[in-house]
């Protein structure tokens, strides 16, 4: 396990606390043409396990959760059809968030370990919500008194004009959306997908950090930004289209990509 600057901590199963574990299949719609287990897929899968953990434990509200960031470390990813156990735990809560760990651990060998802030709201006005006792009586011990914040720090987008920073459109789809109105959190690794498709050089083993910084709504016209980063690796904006980052372009999420073998 572990941390680094920029991200936030991928902390070990606890020795006590809840634990939880689903078993699935990558399933042809989830894998690369190469045949790995995709990131936005990925990404499916910890929404689906948190979900699932959050109801079998008679948790208030279960469905009141968005994503603020999350951390992923591939050693290896999970191929077409290959089982994988999805293990969740909380580990580490703050007033109105707390962060979630799950290991993705295949039957042939694929491991990917993550670790998510999710931000409780209220259904009605969508506004962060206090977690509650019910929620320390389920998830407490598992947390072991580590507490977390929902500070983004990821680095600011580059501003143009700079030679080595690509920009083009990136165009809304229905099924982008979900039952809050809002883009996906899963959605917004299909973007990092793309470029990754397109730069070869960019393997297992490697670590991403995705932020959401504004939701995107129905009808903005967004544009994907890309620039190498300080320390190597590739840097990713989601953007409302403004022309050049001097007239206000509005940020919606950025990612961080770099290689760790």
């Amino acid at each position: 396990m572990s941390a680094a600057p920029g991200g936030h901590e991928l902390t070990a199963a606890p020795t006590a606390g809840r634990t939880f574990e689903r078993r699935r299949r990558v399933r042809l719609g989830d894998a690369s043409p190469a045949g790995r287990l995709r990131l936005d897929a990925l990404a499916r899968y910890a929404q689906d396990v948190a979900h699932d953990d959050s109801m079998d434990a008679g948790l208030p509200e279960a469905d009141g959760w968005v994503v603020r960031r999350t951390t992923v470390e591939v050693t290896r990813f999970p191929t077409y059809d290959e089982e994988v156990a999805l293990t969740t735990w909380c580990s580490g809560v703050g007033g109105r968030w707390a962060d979630r760990r799950t290991t993705v651990a295949g039957a042939s060998g694929g491991l990917v370990e993550m670790v998510t802030l999710w931000v409780a709201v209220d259904a009605a006005t969508a506004r962060p919500r206090a977690l509650g006792p019910s929620f320390a009586d389920r998830y407490g011990a598992s947390a072991a008194g580590r507490t977390v914040s929902p500070r983004l720090s990821l680095g600011p987008v580059p501003v143009e004009p700079v030679t080595t920073v690509g920009r083009r459109p990136w165009p809304l789809r229905f099924s982008d959306f979900d039952v809050l109105g809002h883009v996906n959190n899963a959605a917004y690794w299909e973007p990092v997908e793309e470029l990754m498709a397109e730069r070869r050089d960019l393997r297992a083993p490697l670590r991403v950090e995705l932020e959401h910084v504004r939701p995107v709504e129905p009808g903005a016209a967004c544009q994907l930004m890309h620039a190498p980063v300080d320390g190597g690796g590739l840097g990713l904006w989601l953007v409302s289209a403004g022309g050049t980052m001097h007239t206000g372009d509005t940020v919606h999420a950025a990612a961080v990509l770099r290689m760790t073998g």
